[in-house]
């Protein structure tokens, strides 16, 4: 919400001098300073942040430090201020991240990450990076930012964790790795000599050995414990009698230490420490708005004088912090002695929060207060903020804290609520939330009377978002049939949000048309689907979003490579990096996209050291860059490099890897990983596999057609062929092939998708060559070859291999499309010289697999060459089988017959 920064928190505390200094500990983490992490992970009061104090001010490295507080659990937040402490020793790092943040539509979290990396690796010296109370935060995203960040961290940086709780880090990889070294309660423990030191040099009793270590070991070195002892002894003349006290079995230590220092304050000072207890950072003018009392500045400075765990959050002493578990207990007395103020002091925070412009702490406290109407009131006004930042988690949260009869009442949160819960993936309820708002539209007449309007049945607050609220509704309509896949549906809704929203609305008519075209798109008419989507995009790049319109770059270009337009898709992809690369450093989100599109571009043209090139690119900017998608997009695009140069291993361990990141989106998913999978299996010989692909599937020829499952459909085709070629389905069931093909041949037309009428008559062409008839083959490649050639196509007809180019061969002979055959041909000559059939047999063969097929062509009976391999006979007719499936043979006699051909013996 573009707040200021709030330098305290970025405040080295100062070692004070009357601590017990700990050279044991300070000695240990001098020596791993080479290391990427020291993690402090203790419970309250073991002297983790004194400890670390006491370190880093002998520690010959610039340190920057954050001390962190509930407020850092969003992750745009936590990158401003993480980049803010870093700033304190070296200026230069993040700029552009932190620019980048402000932006609407700002890039993934991952690249700007990936630029601050590159920022900080450049640093000409070694410096250590401090994060406090790490055990605030919630949000696993950014455990996922501290992960990557560690995963990545340049050797300048060593970054130090102090918390109550482990982070949710792979923390025993970063050990058997040597990357870390750790510090916990068992370590931090005061010894016997630390505890006497304490106890009598630095809070000045004078306590004999027994009645330390008798302290010591009811404490069991804890230092907050010891502290609250020595307090309450400072004052005491019977001592020991308060000793055998203190070792007796107390199972509420803490309470009743502090309710011994409670005890002994004047009345004003305990009535200050109870009242501010609620507060999480304290200062001055913010004491006297909670306690109603004045001097709240003086009061903290006694405070932190006389050792009543305050801690300073700045050099100038303005702002400060109770030790954790001393406001922990506090706060527990305050309720349990005066319950009647809690509500009552949380509101006096907040209003001061309000006034101060801290608009977030204003409803935490109003929350805490259990003012939920003006909690409410706020949460409202600070919508367009938090949808602006993407700060859907933390909103829903507010919300969820609010009596839910009280959001009914006021439309504009319910809508707010719509949002949030479509953002995060909630969508149970989104249609009841948008009701509630729907039904009170009409409810309100007057709404600029007054700042909030009210009737007995509405309330309205933020005018300005209650007058679009029939727009609102009917966009996210829209993204919820989009998310539940249903088309009809979300065509409705989008219409309707176009007729409710004005057009000088650009980002609501931007996402309403975008939704429509993405409509259009999965139900297969292509050209509706790109001329309404680029209209949605011309909209969401008016409204200033310019991610968002560089990465449906990547859904136009696929509509027009679906369309079978591949240069302008190409087009496409060069305006999206144009307009990516216009906005400078850290690169746009979207940017690692263009270039995965012109990889799979040049690839379709055959110019694949072009095509991994763009691959490479796009790492280069890295694939955090990218959409959520990409990372999946990239390994897809990499698998079809490996395929076509023959690497079917490789393209099925990227395409493995790419199933596994697979992140859905709104695009509708037209060539499902799975079925990429079974091709690249069809072109192995494992049938077995990709005849388990169609059965999960539930595909089969007598299916519907509709354009989500075309891929499949053609993908299955291609299995049936296989199998016939392989002698697995009769001549009958081959004429149901080509029927089923031609089918799908018509609803291609009917669509206008070129790309896929293009496949489907190869298919038919290859289909119509395992039947014997050429004649009939020709004609299909014929069509094939006439819309093909002015589109630029490639590989299309070179990854069919030798039985293309036995086509092709007949082709060039009837002398049609004579120059595009020819030059298909060649193609397809260089790599079966480059890749002949032997070398790729080979390659698939396993050595055990070569022996079998070596015996296979003796007079052993199986028997006896699962004794001469000394293996079980199980395991043979496993080994024959692949050998089988591997030449494409479905006997012994042609698999010995094939091992001649290829030279094999």
């Amino acid at each position: 919400m573009n707040a200021p920064i709030l330098s305290t928190k970025l405040y080295i505390p100062i070692p004070r001098t009357n601590v017990v200094h700990r050279p044991r500990l300070i000695e240990r983490l001098i020596k791993v300073l080479d290391l990427k992490l020291t993690l402090i992970s203790a419970s309250a009061g073991f002297g983790k942040t004194s400890l670390v104090s006491e370190w880093i001010s002998g520690c010959d490295r610039p340190v920057a430090w954050l001390s962190l507080d509930e407020g850092d659990n969003d992750c745009s937040r936590f990158l401003t201020y993480l980049i803010a402490a870093l700033q304190k020793i070296a200026e230069n790092v993040g700029g552009g991240v932190v620019s980048a943040l402000k932006n609407p539509q700002p890039p993934s979290i991952e690249s700007l990450l990936t630029v601050l990396l590159n920022d900080l690796s450049v640093l000409p010296f070694k410096i250590v990076l401090v994060l406090d109370d790490y055990h605030v935060i919630r949000d696993k995203r950014i455990d996922d930012v501290l992960i990557f960040l560690l995963e990545h961290l340049p050797p300048q940086i060593h970054l130090v964790i102090a918390t109550r709780e482990n982070p949710q880090f792979p923390l025993g990889r970063l050990r058997a790795r040597g990357l870390m070294t750790e510090l916990r309660n068992s370590e931090l423990r005061f010894t016997s000599g630390e505890t006497a030191v304490f106890l009598n040099e630095v809070m000045g009793l004078e306590l004999s050995s027994d009645e330390i270590t008798a302290l010591k070991n009811r404490t069991e070195g804890w230092i907050a414990g010891l502290q609250l002892a020595a307090l309450s002894l400072q004052e005491r003349e019977d001592i020991p009698a308060f000793i055998r006290a203190f070792a007796g079995d107390n199972r509420y230590i803490a309470d009743y230490l502090v309710e011994e220092v409670l005890l002994r304050q004047p009345d004003h000072v305990r009535s200050f420490l109870l009242r501010t207890s609620i507060l999480d950072r304290l200062h001055g003018p913010l004491c006297d708005a909670v306690t109603g009392q004045e001097g709240g500045n003086v009061r903290l400075e006694a405070l932190e004088r006389g050792n009543f765990f305050v801690f300073p959050l700045d050099d100038r002493r303005h702002w400060y912090r109770y030790h954790h578990l001393f406001a922990e207990v506090l706060y527990a007395h305050l309720r349990a002695h005066q319950p009647a103020q809690v509500a009552e002091l949380h509101r006096r925070a907040s209003i001061w929060y309000e006034q101060h412009g801290s608009a977030a702490d204003a409803i935490r406290y109003a929350l805490a207060a259990e003012d939920f109407v003006r909690a409410a009131n706020l949460i409202e006004l600070a919508w367009p903020d938090m949808a602006r930042s993407r700060q859907e988690a933390a909103f829903l949260g507010w919300l969820k804290a609010l009596p839910d009869n009280l959001i009914r009442r006021r439309p504009v949160l319910s809508v707010g609520y719509s949002w949030a819960l479509l953002a995060v993936g909630e969508l149970e309820t989104v249609e009841e939330r948008l009701r509630d708002a729907e039904s009170q539209l009409e409810t309100t007449a007057e709404i600029n009377e007054r700042p909030v309007t009210s009737s007995d049945d509405c309330v309205v607050v933020d005018k300005e978002q209650f007058r679009s609220l029939p727009g609102s509704i009917a966009v996210y309509r829209t993204a919820l049939a989009q998310a539940r896949g249903d088309l009809s549906a979300t065509i409705k809704y989008a219409r309707q949000a176009l007729d409710f929203v004005p057009a000088s609305d650009h980002l609501r008519r931007g996402a309403a048309a975008s939704l429509l075209g993405l409509a259009y798109w999965a139900s297969g008419d292509l050209e509706a689907a790109h001329k309404t989507y680029s209209d949605g995009m011309a909209s969401i790049l008016l409204a200033g979003n310019i991610s968002d319109a560089i990465g449906g770059s990547i859904a136009l270009a696929d509509i027009r490579i679906a369309q079978g337009r591949l240069r302008d898709a190409m087009r496409i992809y060069e305006r999206g990096l144009q307009l990516a690369t216009e906005h400078g450093e850290p690169a746009m989100r979207g940017t690692a996209d263009m270039y995965v599109g012109m990889s799979e571009h040049y690839r379709e043209k055959d110019d694949l050291h072009a095509a991994a090139q763009y691959l490479l690119k796009s790492n280069e900017f890295g694939e955090d860059t990218g959409f959520p998608q990409n990372r999946y997009r990239w390994r897809v695009a990499m698998a079809r490099i490996r395929e076509a140069q023959g690497d079917m291993d490789g393209a099925l361990e990227m395409l493995n890897e790419a199933e596994h990141m697979y992140v859905s989106d709104f695009f509708p998913n037209v060539r499902p990983i799975a079925a990429l999978k079974t091709r690249v299996w069809i072109a192995q010989g494992r049938l077995d596999e990709a005849h388990d692909w169609i059965r999960e599937q539930g595909l089969s020829l007598n299916d519907d057609l509709y354009y989500l499952r075309e891929f499949d459909h053609i993908t299955l085709a291609r299995v049936q062929l296989a199998k016939y070629k392989r002698g697995n389905i009769n001549r009958s069931e081959l004429e149901k092939v080509i029927g089923f093909l031609k089918r799908l041949l018509h609803a291609a037309n009917e669509g206008e998708r070129t790309a896929s009428v293009i496949e489907i008559l190869i298919v038919l062409a290859l289909a119509s060559q395992l039947q014997g008839d050429i004649p009939t083959a020709l004609v299909w490649l014929e069509r094939a070859l006439a819309l093909a050639e002015a589109k630029g196509y490639v590989r299309i007809f070179v990854d069919e291999g030798r039985p293309m180019s036995t086509l092709l061969e007949a082709a060039v002979k009837k002398e049609i499309a004579l120059n595009y055959a020819r030059q298909l041909l060649s193609k397809l000559a260089e790599y079966e010289k480059a890749t002949p059939e032997k070398q790729h047999v080979i390659e698939h063969l396993s050595k055990r697999e070569r022996d079998v097929l070596r015996l296979l062509g003796t007079d052993l009976s199986g028997p006896e060459i699962a004794r001469e391999l000394m293996v079980s006979l199980n395991t043979l007719r496993t080994h024959t089988k692949n050998i089988y499936d591997k030449l494409e043979v479905n006997n012994r006699r042609a698999a010995i017959r094939r091992a001649k051909e290829l030279d094999l013996h």
